[in-house]
Order: structure tokens, then sequence, then C-alpha cells
């Protein structure tokens, strides 16, 4: 009895210094006071402690954590490609000439993608860690190395945040960016976690839904989003969520975020509408209708890009991740149906290949070259 009352206390000694440890872990991120935290609860989007969604994130059911745990466990799904897949490394060399006036979006995986718009240089969620985790070595891990290294980047003008979790907010990119002078855009509460990161105040821009920042010539927008955030264990939706509507001189360019399919999508492309690029999520979604809530499955996708009145659509949150229980290559095959069944123009590069306005893209299905 006198070692079992031992090793009990060991035990619980070891798991208190763990969550001591992990919740002072810098890339947990940091924790809103002072005035930040005044302006988040001033807004009309938070409630009762928390950021809230449009419409109420239905309740989780029991049933929904079995299927989880089945999927997890017993999933028989091909979640990590069996091959390398086909990439275009980017030549340093590219990006150090001056932006194009026009439009050029270039995927580097997952939701990281470079914009070139009207002239300013924009990454839209980057992610250059090997793990999306607060933990390197440990979480998912990328299929593939980025297509051109985090150091050989041009001189970025502004980073576009759709949220905080790891597969779309990760510490050592954000330093390296802030070292450099770049901007960071980002939803309204995200301006902690750079404040723990020594981010500079003058290079952070926080919105709310539906305000605006000026950055050369391009208006950004935070727009709604049915999402959710979290770093840690205790800080769940304590942050906000949005996607982004770009509109420059010439060009206009929505990005969904991380979200569920509702009628924001419509109230977006009827304001700021029509965009000419739409960069929407296709994956890591289900099981369970409250994983669909505030992720969108493929089908949902594409009609969140007729929605919002764009002209094509680059589909991305697939292809680097294991974060869903399906295969890795299902979000890719069911939006392309979706889109060759409403004539949607929808462009799928390879990691590293990019997209321009105004050219024919010879898209071809390189996920089925992946055995």
């Amino acid at each position: 009895m006198k070692r079992a009352l031992t090793w009990t206390v060991v035990v619980l000694l070891f798991a208190f210094g763990g969550v001591l440890v992990l919740s002072n872990w810098s890339s947990f991120g940091g924790t809103i006071s002072g005035e930040r935290l005044k302006r988040v609860q001033a807004s009309p989007h938070y409630h009762d402690g928390e950021f809230a969604n449009t419409y109420p994130h239905p309740p989780l059911e029991v049933g929904d954590l079995w299927d989880y745990l089945i999927e997890q466990l017993f999933g028989d799904q091909t979640r990590v490609p069996p091959s390398a897949i086909p990439m275009a490394t980017i030549p340093s060399a590219f990006l150090q000439t001056r932006p194009a006036p026009g439009l050029q979006a270039t995927w580097l995986g997952h939701s990281s993608v470079y914009l070139e718009l009207d002239g300013i240089r924009l990454l839209v969620d980057p992610v250059f860690s090997d793990y999306a985790s607060p933990v390197p070595g440990i979480g998912p891990e990328r299929f593939h190395p980025p297509p051109i290294a985090m150091t050989h980047l041009p001189v970025i003008d502004a980073v576009i945040v759709s949220h905080d979790h790891y597969d779309h907010l990760d510490m050592r990119t954000v330093q390296y960016l802030a070292s450099k002078g770049t901007r960071f855009i980002v939803p309204l509460g995200v301006g902690a976690h750079l404040d723990e990161w020594e981010v500079p105040e003058r290079q952070i821009t926080e919105l709310d839904w539906w305000e605006t920042t000026l950055l050369g010539g391009l208006t950004i927008i935070s727009t709604p989003a049915q999402h959710y955030s979290s770093r840690g264990i205790f800080d769940y939706k304590d942050t906000f969520w949005s996607s982004w509507s770009l509109i420059g001189p010439e060009h206009r360019v929505f990005y969904s975020g991380d979200t569920g399919f509702s009628d924001h999508f419509q109230r977006i492309g009827n304001q700021f509408g029509p965009f000419d690029l739409s960069i929407v999520r296709i994956g890591q979604y289900g099981p369970g209708a409250s994983w669909i809530y505030s992720n969108m499955n493929p089908e949902d996708a594409v009609r969140a890009h007729l929605a919002v009145q764009a002209r094509r659509m680059l589909p991305v949150h697939w292809g680097t991740f294991n974060i869903a229980f399906h295969d890795w290559d299902e979000p890719i095959k069911r939006a392309v149906k979706a889109a060759n069944e409403w004539n949607v123009d929808l462009v799928t590069p390879r990691v590293g290949e990019a997209v321009i306005e105004g050219e024919l893209f010879n898209s071809r299905s390189w996920w089925e070259e992946v055995r």
C-alpha cells in the first residue's frame, strides 16, 4: 500500500510538472491582458469570456467522441502519401525580382500561400516548420519540405493569419519574418502570441470582423468565418478567427481560413465581390456534424467559392499534414468532381507552382501519380 501511494504521488508530481512546463512553453503563445483584453471584451463577437461564431456550435454528442476514437485507432484510410508527392521547387532568384503588378499565387503546402497582389508581397498562414505542434518532433509532420527555404524568401510586406492553430500560426516562421520587418495582420487577440514571441508592437495589426487596414494600395478586411481557436489546454476561443478579403487597385482575393459553411460567404461576396481568386480550404473534415460545423467538406468549399463570386478557385488545407480522418488525397478528388459539376475554374498546382491571373493554367491530377 505504501509503495503504491508513493508511486501515485510520483506520477502526480510528474504530471503536474509536465503541465507546468508546457503551460510556460513559449510556442503556446501569450495571454491576453491589459488594453488588448479591453478591446477583446468590447468586441460584439465576444460573449461570456470567449469569442463566438454567428451560429452556435451544435452540442458534442457522445457518438461523435466514439466515432472520433474509433477512426483514430482503427481507421483504414491512407492518411499519408505512400510515396513522395511531386513538387515545383521555387528558385530563390524568382522571388528576388520586383513583385508583379498583377496577381500571382504560389501554393507552399497546406494553407500557406505566397501572393503577389498588385505590387505587394503577402504570405497567407505561412508554416515552414516540420511539425504543426508546440513541441518539435511531436505531432503532425509535413509530408514534404517547403518548396523554398524560409531564409530564401524575399522581403514580405505582410503576413495574413486566419487563426492561432499550429497548422496556421507557426512560432518559428513568425519570429524569422518579424526579424525582417514584416507586418502581421491577425484576428483580434492573436497579437498576444506575437507579443510573447517578441514581435515589435508596430508590426502588429489586430482586426475584428469587418474591420479594415491599409497596406500600400491594398485594403485588407477581416471577414467572418465559422471556426474556433486554441493553442493550449485552457485557451479555447480566447482569440478570434477570420476569413480575409484582400482588395487591390486592380485585383481581389478572398481567403476562407478554416471555417464551416454558412451564409457569411454570400454576405462577403455581395459586399466585396467579385473576386479574381478564392483560396478555399477543402481538407480535414469529419467525422460528425460537430466537426463539419467548423471545417468544410470539399463540396461546401466549392459552394463557398461560388457564393463569394470568385472567378478562379485555389484549393488549400490538404496534402501536407495528417490531421483528419480521410485519405490524404480524398479532398482534392471530391473538390475536382464538384468543380466539374458546377463549372468552376479550379486550379490544381503542385506545391511550389505559381498560378497567374490572366494566364491559362494547365491543371493535372498529379496526386494520381503518388503510389
